[in-house]
């Protein structure tokens, strides 16, 4: 559905249309019930220890410097569409997220994802630290630090294990991950390579573990963490800043 096709009133449509959207192929669903999560300047003490580091894939890159490095113009849309965009984007995030205003320039895809997004944020049957760490390490193996920046983000309004989180990058190393833990994380390492690298092993220990619909909800997590890292990054998109929004009280991205 496009705007234009819709016979409500432009702003109604507007409205409606743009509440429904998820800020492009890295969002969450509605989820302004979450405090914690639809403020960005909510804080979290656990972010000042030691121990939890944001990898460096997410160090942020200034507006100008994005918008350089971007290869379609990071501009807000005209009129009410995008006065509305952005009322919801500052009101979900903070500041309006750039693969936003990249997908803008095709509202029917930008639409499309919100509403996917939307769905994909319902799933349930896997355990939502081992999801988040599954979307950690494709979008550190496809290189887009928007994902990465973002996915920090999201896992700290959720909750989620933050130490963890930023050791994805160098998980193999690390003490800290559990022995599902780790297949997850060699799991979506191995379905993001091209060709894919998955095992019948692997599959199976997960199967074993995790049971039939969580492995199914893990490899379209993997999937659908594959499209938006490759859409931000064959779009030259980089680090906004959400996550050092979480380490400094009363920040925004």
């Amino acid at each position: 559905m496009t705007l234009h096709t819709d016979r409500r009133s432009p702003a109604t449509a507007a409205a409606a249309s743009t509440d429904r959207l998820a800020a492009g192929p890295r969002a969450l669903a509605d989820r302004r019930s979450d405090p914690a999560v639809s403020d960005p300047a909510v804080s979290d003490p656990a972010v000042s220890d030691p121990a939890v580091s944001v990898p460096a894939l997410a160090a942020p890159v200034d507006a100008a410097e994005r918008r350089s490095r971007a290869r379609v113009p990071l501009d807000e849309p005209a009129g009410l569409f995008g006065r509305v965009l952005r009322w919801w984007a500052v009101r979900q995030y903070g500041q309006m997220p750039d693969n936003a205003l990249a997908l803008a320039h095709h509202r029917p895809a930008l639409v499309a994802i919100g509403l996917f997004e939307r769905r994909v944020a319902r799933w349930n049957r896997l355990d939502p630290q081992l999801r988040a760490l599954a979307e950690m390490a494709t979008a550190v193996r496809v290189g887009c630090s928007w994902c990465v920046d973002f996915g920090w983000f999201v896992a700290h309004g959720h909750g989620l294990d933050l130490a963890k989180i930023g050791a994805v990058p160098a998980w193999r190393d690390s003490d800290l991950f559990s022995p599902v833990e780790r297949q997850v994380l060699e799991f979506a390492e191995a379905l993001t390579a091209t060709p894919a690298e998955v095992t019948d092993e692997l599959a199976a220990s997960l199967r074993a573990a995790l049971g039939d619909a969580a492995l199914v909800e893990l490899a379209m997590m993997v999937a659908v963490e594959n499209e938006r890292s490759r859409f931000n990054a064959g779009l030259g998109l980089a680090s906004q800043g959400f996550s050092e929004s979480c380490r400094v009280p009363g920040a925004r991205p």
